[in-house]
């Protein structure tokens, strides 16, 4: 009798609680993962509209001739693609791309197509991949990606070199969307570890914008290379959240709110500290840009903001239900949204009227913050103890000949000279403050009298 009586209580208590979490998982479409994050300037969001534009022109078969550009049209002289690539060229092991020469910016963008749903190809790198296949650079990543990346750099590494050598001074920037922004974060990766084979000395002069991006690499890598990989995210996107095997979300379009709804109540009931000690989940890589246009219980859009950071905890953990998670992916609207971003941080920069000199300290002291915010990413992923993950020697950024080092070694290398660095300093410490008595006994150091 009692357990009977228990019944209908126990049926309440679970539709409460199913009740508080839908409740919260619809207030949760206003950026609550960035609303401690810093804004944006206008000179570091400047490239994103642009880039945007320019994968879209991928999608064109006649540049001359433009189909499907977007107003204003795409801002870019036909005469200056170096190369493109199509479906055939590539044989399917990666996604259409081109080459651009950006005189106007002295930058030569490598730009990368997404997902095309009527090519199997695609699909094949998509789904090409398992939890834990893929351990690279002291990390793990998408291993159809990766194939893909490798793939590229090898057929174009010899093109990329030649431009840079005939435009001394340029930055070379890589770009793409969705699956071309999985690619293209996994190929700056494989062009920074091969600098020799393009000519480079620096790796500043590298630099990746991706779209949308899906997860394709471990904690550790993704703040590692925030340094060069930018990602960029509207709003309530799904893709950048969603830890589901991509295979089941593009066998389920049709049904993807169920999916993301099944999702959503996985990843919120298990713990972020079980998320962040697994090696093998991968991330969003890089610096994170999120736009944010919406807010809870309110109809219609507002003027974005633009919302940036190194994020170890809190990277896009979870689903957001919201009828915008797939138009959000779209690079039509991330286009429109950065220009408009952009437009009104420009707008709000002639206002308050800067002078020439007080712009370019402005820049430095932007980048000055960059690196600090990356190195303090860095060591607080030591902190929490994330597994592979490393600080920076010192309070600088990486010294050249430990970037030469790291670049040549395999994945196990790494995190073993990463363990014995951490160890030798710990060693050091303890030489500071203990000394061995006469018993064998270590005892605090006496201060110099």
């Amino acid at each position: 009798m009692s357990i009977a009586c228990c019944c209908p209580i126990l049926e309440c208590v679970y539709c409460l609680a199913c009740a508080r979490w839908v409740w919260q998982k619809c207030l949760y479409t206003a950026g609550h993962e960035s609303e401690h994050w810093g804004l944006a300037t206008a000179d570091e969001f400047e490239p994103v509209p642009r880039i945007c534009r320019l994968i879209l022109a991928v999608y064109e078969d006649d540049l001359h001739n433009p189909l499907w550009a977007p107003p204003g049209g795409y801002g870019i002289d036909p005469n200056w693609v170096v190369l493109r690539r199509n479906d055939q060229e590539t044989q399917g092991r990666a996604p259409p791309y081109m080459i651009y020469l950006d005189h106007d910016n002295a930058d030569i963008v490598f730009a990368v197509r997404g997902l095309n749903l009527a090519k199997e190809s695609d699909y094949a790198v998509l789904l090409d991949n398992k939890l834990g296949q893929a351990k690279f650079d002291g990390g793990y990543v998408h291993n159809g990606l990766l194939k893909a990346a490798e793939w590229v750099f090898e057929a174009e590494y010899e093109v990329l070199r030649e431009l840079l050598q005939k435009n001394p001074g340029y930055t070379l920037t890589f770009a793409g969307h969705s699956l071309g922004a999985g690619l293209v974060a996994l190929l700056v990766i494989v062009a920074v570890q091969n600098r020799n084979k393009l000519d480079i000395m620096e790796r500043k002069q590298i630099r990746c914008y991706a779209i949308a991006p899906g997860r394709c690499m471990s904690l550790n890598l993704a703040v590692r290379y925030a340094d060069v990989i930018n990602s960029v995210v509207l709003q309530d996107d799904f893709l950048p959240r969603t830890t589901t095997a991509l295979e089941d979300v593009f066998k389920s379009l049709f049904c993807l709110p169920c999916l993301l709804c099944v999702t959503c109540l996985k990843d919120t009931c298990t713990m972020e500290e079980k998320m962040l000690k697994d090696p093998r989940r991968l991330y969003a890589p890089g610096r994170l840009y999120h736009i944010v246009e919406r807010k809870p219980c309110r109809i219609g859009r507002f003027p974005p903001v633009v919302r940036t950071a190194v994020p170890v905890d809190g990277r896009f953990e979870h689903i957001v239900l919201s009828c915008n998670a797939t138009s959000d992916h779209a690079i039509i609207w991330i286009e429109r949204e950065s220009q408009r971003a952009l437009d009104l941080m420009l707008e709000k920069d002639r206002r308050m009227q800067f002078p020439a000199k007080q712009k370019m300290e402005r820049q430095e002291s932007l980048a000055r913050e960059h690196s600090e915010e990356y190195e303090a990413a860095l060591r607080k992923a030591v902190a929490l103890d994330i597994p592979l993950a490393y600080s920076p020697s010192s309070y600088g950024t990486f010294h050249e000949m430990e970037e030469a080092e790291f670049s040549g070694r395999s994945g196990e290398e790494v995190s073993e000279f990463s363990s014995r660095t951490r160890r030798e300093s710990w060693d050091e410490f303890v030489e500071r403050l203990f000394e061995v008595d006469e018993s064998g006994h270590m005892v605090f150091k006496k201060p110099a009298s």
